[in-house]
């Protein structure tokens, strides 16, 4: 070793099965992702738990979306075909009152829950940033069938928070069964949150990376091994009922233009700023839900709201899959576009403030994809011969990214659901990072430290409907 030269000795723990080392001399562990287990040790015990957490989190996630499209197709009238296909065959009327019978369903049944499982968490991304990773399984899975059904009805919120917290529940429970320690009970509850969200979804390396990048903000061996194990488990699990299929399909295999990197380039700090306003209307709705018997009502107001809107809109019924796949295939008129873009964050936030359960990923997803489309299509004015899809492509990208704060895992995640246009992949990175730090530099909460409950408030505070839902905000900056 020269002089001045650093030693490299961190000790790897599990120590490794050769002891001698390469003839260098130098140290595996200078590679700093595979250094030790730390906390966190990867026991047999882990393993099992966490192989038990993926088939678990599949097969969950299976249920949960076997209900939310028969509850669909109950609700609307329709048994094949898209989303919003059925919603638009099924007439103005029987629109409102699916949304009326929702709300009336949800007020109740949310109400009721909450009272009998005051104290109790079912939170998955604070039971891992601020808990001990512990989460209740009545609650969660109370949350999550009643979230199913009324988005399955028409609620303007995401599917995934679900089979999310079910995953996290499910791990919290074998983590106690097979006495884990505090740090691997977190680190298999964030394992079984991504699982969950790639088992619906069929993407296994986002749910990975969301739960390394998001849920534990490390990417290191001992964090993406199981991670990865875990995702890929339950994406193969779930594929008892569900496809194998891309999200979207029949997306066009975009190819990367000067048009669009120079869009990309101009276009992620637009992005950066819708997503940050975005975020705070996010927080601000979570932290002044109803309390007490007002939340009785609260769903059946906004969903009557949603549903008037809807006359004109069906696009925004949902969790916006629909909308985003138009936008990505280039269907649509820069008006509409337009009017998508503004109403569907007011109208998920309307469901969000009624005191209502569910996720924001394909909601900002599809806002991306709406809002890049409009500024595509606004573009092509200027510079025409791109695909408006691209730049619906790219915007999705970016907005989910910077709705995250995670690029990595929005990138991956809009690749994964299309199973196409990797030619895209340099704007998509382009606007992704400006709209990230953009959003981050402005402000820097995401779609999920935004709905935190407010600090020293761990439970329920005074009967507040959404406490450990993700319904109230975070703590001021």
């Amino acid at each position: 070793m020269g002089k001045g030269e650093r030693p490299s000795e961190r000790l790897r723990v599990p120590q490794p099965l050769i002891r001698s080392r390469v003839p260098s001399g130098r140290g595996a562990t200078e590679q700093p992702n595979v250094t030790g287990d730390g906390e966190t040790a990867l026991t047999p015990a882990f393993w099992l738990a966490l192989a038990a957490t993926g088939v678990a989190a599949g097969l969950l996630g299976a249920l949960l979306m076997l209900i939310l499209f028969e509850v669909q197709y109950a609700a609307f009238g329709y048994h094949s075909g898209t989303f919003q296909a059925g919603v638009e065959a099924a007439g103005v009327v029987r629109r409102i009152l699916s949304l009326l019978v929702a709300g009336a369903f949800g007020g109740v049944a949310w109400y009721l829950l909450r009272r009998a499982t005051r104290g109790e968490h079912s939170e998955v991304d604070d039971a891992i940033w601020r808990g001990d990773g512990r989460l209740a399984f009545r609650r969660s899975l109370g949350t999550s069938l009643i979230s199913e059904v009324v988005i399955g009805m028409g609620a303007s919120l995401g599917r995934e928070a679900a089979p999310k917290t079910m995953g996290g529940a499910a791990a919290s429970v074998f983590a106690d069964r097979l006495r884990l320690s505090t740090a691997q009970r977190r680190l298999l509850v964030a394992c079984g949150g991504g699982a969950g969200l790639a088992a619906v979804y069929n993407v296994p390396l986002g749910g990975a990376l969301f739960t390394a990048e998001i849920l534990l903000g490390t990417i290191t061996l001992p964090v993406i091994l199981p991670a990865l194990a875990c995702s890929g488990i339950a994406t193969l699990t779930a594929w008892v009922y569900l496809s194998r299929q891309a999200t979207y399909l029949d997306v066009p295999d975009y190819r990367v233009g000067a048009a669009v990197l120079v869009w990309a380039l101009l276009a992620g700090p637009v992005i950066g700023l819708a997503a940050a306003g975005y975020i705070r209307l996010v927080g601000w709705v979570s932290h002044h839900q109803p309390a007490g018997r007002r939340a009785l009502l609260a769903p059946l107001a906004a969903f009557a709201v949603l549903g008037v809107v809807g006359i004109w809109y069906p696009q925004l019924f949902g969790n916006g899959k629909d909308m985003a796949h138009d936008a990505f295939v280039g269907t649509g008129t820069m008006s509409l576009f337009a009017v998508l873009f503004v109403l569907k964050p007011l109208l998920t936030s309307l469901c969000l403030a009624s005191g209502a359960s569910g996720g924001l990923f394909t909601p900002v997803l599809s806002t991306g994809a709406v809002f890049g489309a409009l500024l595509g299509a606004a573009w092509s004015q200027l510079w025409p011969g791109s695909p408006t899809g691209a730049y619906a492509m790219v915007g999705a990208a970016a907005m989910i990214g910077a709705g995250m704060q995670a690029p990595l895992v929005g990138l991956v995640l809009v690749l994964e659901l299309t199973h196409t246009s990797f030619g895209l992949m340099i704007p998509m990175i382009a606007a992704t990072v400006t709209a990230t730090a953009v959003a981050r530099h402005i402000d820097g909460y995401s779609i999920y430290s935004a709905r935190l409950p407010a600090t020293g408030k761990p439970g329920d505070p005074q009967g507040s409907p959404g406490a450990e839902d993700g319904g109230s905000a975070a703590p001021s900056a």
